[in-house]
């Protein structure tokens, strides 16, 4: 079968990309912003790009269009294959008709830790040898790639998002795949721009809960109040939840060492260099979820001890003059804080400067902009680039007082970072994007400083 998929360089395309190529299948795409490390990914497994959406691509000739959610009406590519009456499908349902159909599958979903977490559960079944199939939102360094087939386990472990699928599906991706074990980490409002509020979100949370079976489990996160909503609307499968003393607990042991128990039953203690409380959390579920699947917990503890993060999850990018740059997805007010907290916990009383640009659609729609201020105030130095912004950061940021620095130019962003900067200072760089390569570019300007 040879597919042409629209918008291939996300993450979760590029990682059905990447799947259907392991499949034998021919894989074709198009993007209108292609940039690594999705990019790179595609190009070292031989898929062919095409950078826009000219409706030439139709000359392709394929067996079917597979159209991600970036697309819209209006699209040219779209609307000649609509014109046409062409075959096409959305990615949710390609994947779930042609891979996930006979698999034991296990999702991962919530509003924060999803990418972090699906990347540990793939990690630990696959360190106990099970070689499952995992599509990720991300490049866990344990594997280098965010998707593999996984074609002879019958184990699937995927990154459930609650985006909507398709201009033409507007139910939540992760519907289409049917999972029989769930980790649901935490529910906040964010996407405000297909959601008109977290009541909307937790429908869709609650629609996930219908079609998990009752031989199947649900993991979820004791202490959030959404997600008590959500399954007190009905609940019709066995429940495990962590963070609370009644189930999966984590707590640090002095001299080292994370201590892990089940009720408040000692299950081993892991040894690792993740930070944060949020971190202990998705461990927890993750090694619940994988003894669902059939892990001892024993060795899915030795398993986290090997577990690498994921590509751009407070990922150090270099060091030069002895100031660290690293690299975060952060783009919620709440991943800011627990971020910015996180790298205050490992470096204590060094100076952190926090460089955020922000670019998901809530963000560009000032939706969290009263909250933000408060989610960088960890930070000694904060930078925000306001380039594209629908709202004005410099008067939402005020309370940081002499501490924050708006700038509109990525240059004279970056030429103000470094006029601020020490040795030994930490600068943390927050983006959903590529953020015009900010790391690379401001770490030739430090090292020429």
């Amino acid at each position: 079968m040879h597919i042409h998929i629209l918008g291939i360089c996300g993450t979760f395309m590029g990682g059905i990309a990447a799947i259907a190529r392991e499949a034998g299948h021919r894989v074709t795409g198009c993007d209108a912003d292609v940039y690594p490390p999705m990019s790179t990914q595609l190009e070292k497994q031989g898929i062919d790009l095409i950078e826009g959406y000219s409706p030439e691509q139709i000359g392709l000739n394929p067996d079917v269009f597979v159209v991600g959610n970036v697309v819209s009406r209006g699209n040219l590519l779209m609307e000649e294959i609509l014109g046409r009456n062409l075959p096409y499908i959305s990615g949710p349902q390609w994947l779930s008709e042609n891979v996930l159909r006979d698999k034991w599958v296990l999702a991962v979903a919530g509003t924060h830790g999803k990418t972090t977490t699906s990347s540990m559960l793939a990690w630990i079944l696959s360190d106990a040898g099970m070689k499952p199939g995992f599509l990720i939102g991300g490049i866990p360094q344990n594997f280098g790639t965010s998707a593999q087939l996984g074609s002879n386990s019958p184990f699937f472990v995927i990154e459930a998002d609650e985006y909507d699928t398709a201009f033409f599906d507007k139910r939540s991706k992760f519907v289409h795949y049917r999972p029989r074990t769930v980790i649901l980490n935490n529910l906040e409002f964010d996407h405000a721009d297909i959601f008109s509020d977290l009541a909307a979100i937790e429908h869709q949370f609650h629609q996930l809960v219908r079609i998990i079976p009752n031989n199947g489990l649900i993991v979820t996160n004791g202490r959030d109040e959404s997600l008590q909503r959500v399954l007190a609307k009905g609940c019709w499968t066995p429940l495990e939840k962590v963070g609370i003393p009644d189930g999966w607990q984590a707590s640090t042991r002095e001299g080292g060492g994370i201590s892990i128990s089940y009720k408040d039953e000692s299950q081993g203690i892991l040894n690792w260099e993740l930070m944060g409380d949020h971190n202990r959390m998705n461990a927890l579920a993750a090694l619940s979820a994988a003894r669902h699947a059939g892990v001892p917990v024993r060795i899915g503890i030795e398993s986290l001890a090997r577990f690498k993060n994921v590509k751009r999850r407070m990922e150090v990018r270099g060091i030069v003059r002895g100031i660290t740059v690293y690299d975060d997805f952060a783009h919620h007010p709440t991943a800011i804080h627990t971020t910015l907290q996180g790298l205050r916990d490992k470096v204590n009383g060094g100076r952190i400067v926090a460089v955020l640009e922000p670019r998901s659609n809530t963000m560009k729609m000032g939706t969290w902009k009263e909250s933000l201020a408060g989610s960088l105030a960890a930070a000694d130095r904060v930078f925000c680039y306001t380039d594209n912004l629908g709202w004005n950061a410099a008067e939402s940021l005020q309370s940081l007082g002499s501490k924050i620095s708006n700038h509109d130019s990525l240059e004279q962003l970056i030429a103000a970072i470094v006029e601020t900067t020490y040795s030994g200072d930490h600068v943390l760089i927050m983006s959903n994007g590529s953020f015009g390569g900010i790391h690379e570019k401001l770490l030739e300007a430090l090292a020429v400083a």
